[in-house]
């Protein structure tokens, strides 16, 4: 079994931040693969926030995933309007599993759902990766094997996934960095939001009506909400997670 990311040292560095005597940042660039990652990729994301009107590093950042497109949105918040600007999208390199969202060891499903990235890990299997917290509260509700839902769910390089997000080696270092400085700049949560693809799409409404698991149905719906009043607002709602394991905009 060819595992998404080493967890135990992407841990750790997860960590490291309660270290009074040195940045979060300057811990990562102890590290070869982060130091690449700058050296080449410092200028181009700059000019990617200057091109968008965003000051760099970030105050906050958001990242935006869909399964069906193969799509990775970054988004920064502009302070002086007060909501979230696009900067970039990518290629996500390779699918793994079907639209639906994860609910078990070993079904090699991406997740679906709320999260935070929990991890950064320069160390990878896979170049550099952030590990995303799956299981969240929805998942251990709803997962079919309560004691082993699945877990170890990372954004990384690469080209290979069984339940990962990969977007080439090129391309994480891009994202990994824009994290790591929004991270030295304060946001303790990076939000992810990983949807089985865009419902303004007009497969979308197809889809629900032929779609014959109801629950998966019901489940999507509460995903929709947090989608809709984003791109409505730009703005990320706050949620709550039901009894039942669905998303309630608050």
């Amino acid at each position: 079994m060819v595992y998404c990311s080493i967890i135990i040292f992407g841990m750790f560095l997860n960590a490291l931040t309660a270290n009074d005597t040195m940045s979060f940042e300057k811990e990562q660039l102890k590290f070869e693969r982060v130091r690449i990652a700058s050296e080449e990729k410092t200028e181009i994301i700059k000019n990617l926030f200057i091109g968008k009107g965003i000051s760099y590093p970030p105050e906050k950042i958001y990242f935006r995933v869909f399964k069906t497109e193969k799509l990775f949105e970054v988004w920064a918040f502009n302070s002086a309007i007060e909501k979230f600007v696009l900067i970039n999208t990518y290629p996500i390199c390779q699918k793994s599993g079907v639209i639906g969202p994860k609910r078990r060891e070993g079904d090699y499903q991406v997740p679906e759902g709320f999260y935070n990235i929990s991890v950064f890990n320069p160390m990878s299997n896979f170049f550099l990766s952030l590990g995303i917290n799956y299981p969240n509260a929805s998942d251990s509700i709803l997962t079919s094997n309560k004691q082993a839902p699945g877990s170890d769910i990372y954004i990384h390089g690469d080209c290979v996934s069984i339940g990962c997000i990969p977007l080439t080696d090129n391309y994480i270092k891009e994202v990994y960095l824009i994290a790591m400085k929004a991270r030295e700049s304060g946001q303790e949560n990076i939000p992810v939001d990983i949807y089985p693809f865009k419902f303004n799409n007009p497969l979308y409404d197809k889809l629900l009506i032929s779609y014959k698991n109801d629950n998966i149905k019901e489940f999507w719906y509460s995903l929709k909400n947090r989608y809709t009043y984003f791109e409505n607002k730009n703005i990320l709602p706050k949620i709550t997670i039901s009894n039942e394991g669905k998303y309630i905009i608050q």
